[in-house]
């Protein structure tokens, strides 16, 4: 069964309780930056992991020490709390 998609206010609430996330479409966003190239992708390597464990994972890019992260679930064609959880723990880690 694919995850159910949020509503619009749904989104805006829960966007309120994260740090830095903007809502683009069907897509959730945020850019970090880090100290440097070895902080980034630390970070990334903790994320990897956690996504793997939620089997939900981030379309993101790195570019030294900038990461660029969206989030949204595929299969329901949105966002849904499966995007919101990751996003907690994205904040939770950087």
């Amino acid at each position: 069964m694919k995850p159910t998609l949020l509503t619009a206010i749904e989104i805006e609430s829960q966007l309120a309780n994260l740090k830095d996330w903007q809502l683009d479409s069907n897509k959730i966003n945020r850019k970090i930056s880090f100290d440097n190239f070895i902080d980034a992708f630390a970070f990334m390597t903790r994320i990897a992991l956690i996504a793997e464990k939620m089997d939900h994972h981030p379309d993101w890019s790195n570019s030294y020490n900038k990461v660029s992260i969206s989030l949204t679930t595929h299969s329901s064609g949105g966002i849904t709390q499966l995007d919101i959880d990751l996003a907690r723990q994205i904040d939770a880690n950087s």
